[in-house]
């Protein structure tokens, strides 16, 4: 198996347009001038991603403060986005990559460790995109628990 491309800092960021949870299209260019956070999970509605998105929607006021906007990507169908969504109460919009063209642009779909096993799927991972599109921080094999407030401790923002 082949080791995923991984964006680095100051790359730009791959494009993308993609549906959200209700049917429409979300592209990065919907993002330009504003620092955004692209996080991507493996599954809506499993305990790790529903810890890590809730952390998110918690998280989402003093993130937009400091100027950032926040969505998140998986490869669920935008029926189950919205479930997802709804049932948490997020508060941001989720994105659906079924066919993972955009997770594999990001290098966060490849071989990962999985209770001692190398296995093949989605590598938890978030971006901090600048203004101008590039990639500022490439975070990946994110922990869902706890990663928010790391995060905001790498950005220098309060809570």
């Amino acid at each position: 198996m082949t080791e995923a491309v991984r964006l680095e800092k100051g790359a730009a960021a791959p494009d993308f347009s993609l549906s959200d949870e209700t049917g429409a299209t979300v592209s990065l260019g919907d993002f330009a001038g504003r620092k955004t956070v692209v996080y991507f999970y493996p599954a809506a509605m499993t305990p790790g991603c529903t810890t890590e998105a809730c952390d998110f929607r918690d998280n989402l006021n003093s993130l937009k403060s400091a100027g950032y906007s926040v969505v998140g990507v998986s490869k669920d169908d935008p029926a189950k986005l919205a479930e997802f969504k709804e049932q948490e109460n997020l508060n941001f919009p989720l994105l659906s990559d079924p066919d993972l063209v955009v997770h594999k642009a990001y290098g966060a779909y490849g071989e990962k460790s999985l209770y001692g096993k190398t296995v093949t799927g989605v590598i938890r991972s978030t971006f901090v995109l600048g203004e101008d599109g590039s990639v500022v921080l490439p975070l990946y094999n994110v922990k869902a628990t706890g990663h928010v407030a790391s995060l905001r401790k790498k950005l220098g923002v309060d809570a």
